[in-house]
């Protein structure tokens, strides 16, 4: 069996490193490749690019004795990085940002355009290290699209993987219908990771929708998180209310716990490292 890939973007910063360290834990539980990705903008750029990606690949055999392989492309970070990790049949991107002030790569809205324009899922990281046993605590977030119940197969592969805690998480709603609606979403949710055998606990927040992103964010933090998964609403018209700003939000959060993201209409159910399998 081919192995899986991990494709890592980088601008060589240091959160750009931090997302290779992601990378490279992942990589070595899940025994997959890494590949780090530079993009230029003009081939006369390529030569330099080579040169430091040359660098970053002795570094990673020396700091993990871990070989990594290396890209430089020509194009642009908003359609290359989606395409080649097309073209590899890529597990996961993973890459760092640099919170509310990006420099080359991600930051608010330009996070979203990379990951929309994306069939890949993507994991961002901001200047947090990765636990040397991994993703610990997977905070998993529910609420009343229909998209949300698709990452929970995504969610259960790495929870066996990292032999992670899953923690539930929904709105609190006062409308009874909205309530009993967000309520089924968490039975399902809890069904699930039960029949998986994965450890979960549930909590209903005291915010609403409109709020959702801060009690997510508040909830992760208190119980100090290893990963927040989410899905990439922001094309959806149902999602308009909290769109772009709600995956800004917790992309970009102060406690920088990263993010799993990933687009609801070209998510499958399918095992994410092939090993497991379930609904969703």
């Amino acid at each position: 069996m081919n192995k899986k890939i991990i494709l890592v973007p980088s601008d060589f910063s240091k959160v750009g490193q931090m997302g290779l360290n992601h990378a490279i834990k992942v990589a070595q539980i899940a025994n997959a490749r890494v590949i780090l990705l530079h993009v230029v903008p003009k081939a006369d750029m390529l030569s330099e690019a080579r040169e430091k990606l040359r660098i970053a690949q002795e570094m990673a055999q020396g700091d993990f004795n871990f070989e990594i392989e290396t890209m430089a492309r020509v194009g642009t970070i908003f359609e290359d990085i989606g395409e080649l990790a097309e073209e590899l049949e890529a597990t996961f991107v993973m890459m760092g940002t640099h919170g509310l002030r990006g420099l080359q790569f991600i930051t608010g809205g330009r996070a979203i355009r990379i990951v929309t324009s994306a069939n890949t899922p993507f994991i961002i990281s901001q200047d947090r290290a990765i636990r040397e046993t991994g993703y610990d605590d997977i905070v998993v977030p529910l609420d009343l699209h229909k998209e949300t119940k698709q990452k929970l197969s995504i969610v259960a592969d790495m929870a066996k993987y990292f032999q992670s805690r899953v923690h539930i998480i929904i709105p609190g709603e006062n409308d009874e219908f909205l309530k009993n609606a967000l309520e089924r979403n968490l039975k399902y949710a809890e069904n699930f990771f039960r029949d998986m055998g994965i450890t979960y606990t549930s909590r209903i927040s005291n915010k609403k929708t409109d709020d959702f992103d801060e009690a997510i964010i508040d909830f992760a933090t208190e119980i100090d998180a290893d990963l927040i998964s989410i899905m990439n609403l922001a094309e959806s018209s149902l999602a308009n209310l909290i769109g772009g700003s709600y995956v800004q939000n917790i992309i970009t959060n102060k406690a920088q716990i990263p993010v799993l993201v990933l687009n609801p209409k070209r998510t499958s159910s399918s095992s994410i490292f092939g090993a497991y399998s379930g609904g969703g």
